[in-house]
């Protein structure tokens, strides 16, 4: 196990289960410089957004890597604005040059804005038969949005993309994907650290040697969560990532199940303020 196990998504395309987000890694040198250093230690998942304003830096650091475009996985997003079926495409458009690549492995609708990300889905079904998106899922999406989408939907997401950690474990949302082959992945897995003195947390990093933070990256791996932790600095970036020299056990797994508190960093998605 390493940087490069994948889970197979249900379109058979193999996805990391282990990945960098670059949620507010600043445009040019900064982003640059994270990506650099992620695929310099092993990484080959990158997740950017047209939100985050840096998909150019992303980009650039994959083609000055030298590691041939297929061996990376690359996901990104279209945002609020830019959601309807033509707006889409040409978003799409925007992302491909920004990026420099002919295709994405993964395009995904951010949220689920009212009245449109059915429209907007049906764009990504376009892209991904036209081969300029491996795969294409969706982010926030609740199960009676997931469930308004499969009504219309000629292709399943392959994934859907929420708010997942300890804290907020989702499990409503893991057991509707379950049963329709739509894998979990993990936005702010480690909760933004606000909790890594918590006790359970501090007793298990204790017992296997290890960080907080590492912890939960093993728990959501053991549990088929695909997991994007982000950071800027390379030595942060191979400390999140150090999880494949040990296991939890079913009681370990269990403590952790028991620190769930429902508590968000981000919006609901039925809360979000989507401006239309």
């Amino acid at each position: 196990m390493s940087l490069t196990t994948t889970l197979k998504l249900n379109n058979g395309t193999e996805i990391p289960a282990v990945g960098l987000g670059v949620y507010k890694a600043e445009p040019g040198d900064e982003v640059y410089h994270a990506v650099r250093s992620a695929l310099e230690l092993g990484y080959r998942h990158i997740d950017t957004a047209s939100l985050y304003a840096n998909e150019e830096g992303v980009g650039q650091a994959i083609v000055d890597s030298g590691i041939p475009r297929e061996e990376i996985f690359v996901t990104t997003k279209v945002w609020n604005d830019e959601q309807g079926y033509e707006e889409t495409k040409a978003a799409f458009k925007r992302s491909l040059e920004r990026l420099q690549m002919d295709y994405v492995d993964l395009y995904l609708v951010h949220w689920p804005v009212p009245g449109k990300f059915t429209e907007t889905y049906k764009a990504l079904e376009e892209i991904y038969r036209d081969g300029e998106a491996k795969a294409i899922g969706v982010s926030n999406f609740e199960p009676h949005h997931l469930e308004e989408l499969l009504k219309e939907a000629e292709v399943t997401p392959v994934v859907n993309q929420v708010e997942l950690h300890p804290q907020l474990q989702q499990q409503a949302v893991r057991d509707f994907c379950e049963k329709h082959d739509i894998k979990v992945e993990a936005w702010a897995p480690l909760g933004k650290a606000r909790y890594f003195d918590h006790p359970v947390l501090q007793e298990l990093a204790a017992k296997h040697n290890k960080k907080p933070s590492q912890i939960i990256v093993r728990w959501q791996f053991q549990s088929g969560i695909i997991t994007i932790p982000k950071s800027v600095h390379k030595g942060r970036q191979q400390e999140n990532v150090n999880i494949f020299d040990f296991e939890l056990s079913d009681e370990d797994i269990q403590k952790i199940k028991g620190m769930n508190a429902d508590k968000r960093i981000g919006a609901h998605p039925d809360e979000f303020d989507y401006g239309v």
